[in-house]
């Protein structure tokens, strides 16, 4: 037997590259699985109480009373089924007779829609873009001020809406302001991606992220806040305080650098330095202003200010308080698009296909919520929710409160490297985490903390989120430097995490 050598014009095969696959496809993965499971797993439930939540001790074994075709029907047909005769959302994820449905998804699955609407018009004013343009070249020859301003700027917006993806945009502003006041290019790196990244991982009032957990956990978006606001001032300031650290180390020898000096990068970057940044407009200031008032009432209108001022729970609350949920905040973001585009001065064609496009780019994550919410509709009627929760019934009775927040944080890191999409990992562990917690006799909000914390803490630097391997792709800096700057301040703030989420626990 004889071989041809391949002719010129011939290449060789080349090894194909794994690629970790979408959070859609893990979750339909994860779908057919439980279903699968729910063949095996034997069907039970506990009582509930007044406001829905499982009693302790109270588990028992019920007949399914599914045949072959019914639990068929769990995966195809009953969340379709479960959109009707639900009278009160806010039960739809707390009890077996009525969670197995995607009723409470409807309005998170607006909600994420307008919001992306909203964003991709603040974006599609130049608003935004320009405003962090002007600060960074005011701040050009203030290098440690430039660092804290724009770590700071990226971290509120981190933690208010979940801004991450956004932040590839900046790189090309960035990476040269900071060559020029004599850092390197992981300095840049670090302002952009941990300042984004730690308002995330401390998001407040984050709609993708605390937002979707607190839905899931069957709370308000306000619950817990002051907890995440402190943890988001302490946080943020060490995050800060570690890059600063570094540029300062790097300026005053170079060689210390992690990432070293490409050729050119002296030269190109003093010209960058002076480049003038176009003035903000008055529309300009306009639309940041209205962007800030926008989520300032959002926060507003979420919190229960009864319950975080006085620090009882079942305070009356004021009269003041809105009480808002999804559907009031989805038409708050969608009025507030078109207001914002029409101060803008859009025009009527491209502020409504601007609208309809931010929809469009946010129907994946909005996908992802209904899906991961089809996991629990078929857990739930198929029985076996409860049988899993006193599976784990016995493992949390008798933990500490603190001990168990922290068990919540670290079981959730790795959920949240298999599932990059925060919105999916939240539908799909919160209607776990959320009972397990009423056993624990800790706060569901301190869950949604530690969830979000785990969440984020791992999308610093998992490879798996564009966030991260596209900004030291941009940056061009090697992922393996990246991972040796950043691992002090991981484990870092790994204890400050657990440190948090522990006193939260302790003190609800």
């Amino acid at each position: 037997m004889t071989t041809t050598a391949p002719t010129g014009d011939q290449e060789p095969p080349t090894k194909r590259r794994f690629t970790f696959p979408s959070a859609l496809t893990v979750l339909a993965v994860v779908t057919v699985a439980v279903w699968l499971l729910a063949f095996l797993i034997p069907s039970g439930q506990y009582n509930r109480n007044g406001d829905g939540a499982p009693v302790e001790g109270t588990y028992h074994r019920v007949p399914s009373g599914q045949s072959f075709v019914d639990r068929l029907n769990d995966l195809f047909l009953s969340p379709v089924n479960g959109l009707y005769g639900i009278q009160d959302p806010k039960t739809s994820l707390v009890g077996p007779d009525n969670s197995g449905d995607l009723y409470g998804s409807a309005g998170v699955f607006l909600f994420v829609l307008a919001i992306g609407a909203f964003i991709t018009v603040v974006f599609a004013t130049g608003a935004l873009d320009r405003g962090i343009g002007r600060l960074a070249h005011r701040l050009r020859d203030r290098g440690a001020l430039l660092i804290a301003g724009v770590m700071v700027v990226f971290s509120v917006l981190g933690t208010v809406e979940g801004f991450a993806e956004e932040t590839l945009g900046f790189y090309g502003l960035i990476v040269p302001l900071m060559l020029a006041l004599g850092y390197d290019r992981m300095t840049a790196v670090g302002a952009i991606i941990l300042g984004a990244g730690i308002g995330v991982l401390c998001s407040t009032v984050n709609p993708f992220a605390t937002g979707v957990a607190s839905s899931a956990a069957d709370i308000s978006l306000g619950d817990g806040i002051v907890l995440r606001f402190v943890m988001w001032v302490v946080l943020t300031a060490v995050t800060v305080a570690y890059v600063i650290r570094y540029a300062k180390r790097v300026q005053r020898n170079p060689e210390r650098s992690l990432s070293g000096f490409l050729p050119g990068d002296r030269e190109t970057s003093d010209a960058a330095s002076g480049a003038e940044v176009p003035e903000l407009t008055g529309l300009h200031k306009a639309v940041l202003i209205g962007t800030a008032l926008v989520f300032a009432f959002m926060i507003f209108s979420v919190v229960p200010w009864a319950s975080a001022l006085t620090g009882d729970a079942d305070a009356t609350p004021y009269g003041f308080e809105l009480d808002w949920s999804f559907p009031q905040l989805a038409a708050l973001f969608l009025c507030a698009a078109v207001l914002l585009g029409l101060v803008g001065r859009m025009g009527e064609q491209k502020l409504s296909s601007t609208i309809i496009q931010g929809a469009a780019d946010f129907v994946s994550p909005a996908l992802v919520i209904l899906l991961a919410r089809g996991v629990t509709v078929i857990m739930n009627n198929s029985k076996i929710t409860d049988t899993v929760l006193h599976a784990i019934e016995g493992v949390v009775e008798g933990t500490s409160s603190a001990i168990f927040a922290i068990i919540v944080f670290v079981v959730n890191l790795p959920l949240a490297f298999l599932i990059p999409s925060t919105s999916g990992h939240a539908t799909l562990a919160m209607p776990i985490l959320a009972p397990l917690a009423d056993f624990a006799g800790v706060s569901r909000a301190v869950v949604v903390t530690a969830w979000e914390a785990a969440s984020g803490w791992m999308n610093l630097w998992v490879p798996t989120t564009a966030v991260t391997i596209g900004g030291v792709a941009l940056a061009k800096v090697g992922y393996d430097k990246y991972l040796r700057f950043v691992w002090p301040l991981l484990a870092l703030l790994f204890i400050l995490i657990c440190a948090f989420v522990a006193l939260g626990a302790a003190f609800t």
